[in-house]
């Protein structure tokens, strides 16, 4: 005020923010409204509700609707604490190499390279069509990350096209799964590369159900539409739990938020048995859940409707891990939108998800 009155500007004060949720109107000290925020707000946004059921599944859109009344800050933790990866790592001559795999249509291999490089590894800009042409080989590799995107746009279902041209080039396809078995490599598949390695059968893998290299065995989960009908763009939060997953090594009983953008992202499980042996293995590392830290199956916490929340899927072994959501898109602070006060972070540094690159690294030693 003092700033606007010495630059002859007239100003006055007509409202402060308060903590209470609720709206109150004065004009002349009489009071013209006083209702609460869910209320106002559910007023306010129902155009764009009935809009949204021209789009999406109708009881969606309700569970939406409904579930604002009562959403709260969420409650997210951490059982460790984000740092920078440690200098011997970053400064090593010889640093592992790890191959991040695209193919036509994919788009979020640069945000993947990045959060390799910033962990330590010597991250390789590979397309299929280097390994078709066979002008290099994944022999040199301790690593291979699928990225996210829309191979082929998607037009034969996600990753339908891309799982074709390894599963049908039978030199290409051993030489897949010669990697996946070596004891000494590890595989990551986000968004569209997470759809990819369930059709390859790489998740859970043959151990639990599938066939390894897909071949279209019934049995084995898959990724397919989401339950709202439409593509998902959220920042959802997701608990991280108990599970061989080598990446997720010291961060078992996290909450945390993660950015997550696909169509086809609901986990599908064609047979009872392996997502029973699944469960009991432990092998369902990360779950959509509530603004209370639960998993759950309501929309829109859980964007696309995986049973039990279901965000991702790896190997008995914890070698080979497939999940929908990106950490590659948040590894830093700065790409969270929100995040709790009580977060004693570095709003410019790591986030809680390099760890996951960060652990990859350690595991290599």
């Amino acid at each position: 005020m003092e700033k606007l009155k010495s630059d002859s500007i007239s100003a006055e004060i007509i409202g402060k923010v308060t903590a209470t949720p609720s709206i109150e109107l004065k004009v002349d000290g009489v009071t013209c409204l006083n209702e609460s925020t869910s209320f106002l707000r559910d007023l306010w946004e129902e155009t764009s509700f009935q809009l949204e059921k021209f789009q999406r599944l109708a009881s969606c859109v309700d569970s939406e609707k409904e579930g604002l009344i009562d959403r709260h800050e969420p409650s997210w933790g951490l059982s460790f604490t984000p740092s920078f990866t440690d200098e011997k790592y970053m400064t090593i001559a010889c640093k592992p190499k790890v191959a991040v795999i695209r193919e036509e249509g994919s788009n979020g291999d640069r945000e993947m390279a990045a959060a390799f490089y910033a962990s330590g590894f010597e991250p390789w800009d590979i397309t299929m069509s280097d390994l078709l042409n066979g002008d290099i080989s994944l022999d040199e590799f301790r690593g291979i990350v699928f990225v996210g995107g829309f191979s082929y746009a998607d037009v034969l279902d996600s990753a339908k096209g891309w799982s074709a041209s390894i599963r049908f080039n039978q030199p290409l396809l051993n030489q897949f799964q010669e990697f996946y078995k070596r004891p000494d490599t590890f595989s990551l598949g986000v968004c569209n590369g997470c759809q990819l390695m369930a059709l390859l059968g790489w998740v859970p893998g043959p151990q639990i159900g599938g066939v390894l290299g897909g071949g279209g065995d019934p049995s084995q989960p898959r990724f397919i539409h989401n339950e709202s009908g439409r593509f998902e763009c959220r920042f959802t939060s997701v608990t991280i739990k108990d599970s061989p997953a080598i990446m997720f090594r010291g961060m078992e009983g996290s909450t945390l938020g993660v950015w997550a953008a696909h169509g086809e992202g609901r986990a599908y499980f064609p047979d009872d048995g392996v997502l029973d042996r699944m469960l009991h293995s432990k092998l369902a590392p990360v779950r959509y859940c509530d603004d209370d830290g639960n998993e759950t199956e309501l929309y829109p916490f859980n964007l696309n409707g995986s049973p039990l929340g279901v965000a991702a899927i790896c190997s008995p072994d914890g070698r080979h891990l497939a999940m929908m959501p990106h950490p590659e898109r948040c590894f830093l602070m700065w790409q969270f939108p929100w995040y709790p006060k009580q977060w004693n972070v570095d709003k410019k540094g790591p986030s809680p998800w390099l760890r996951m690159f960060q652990n990859a690294r350690e595991w290599c030693s």
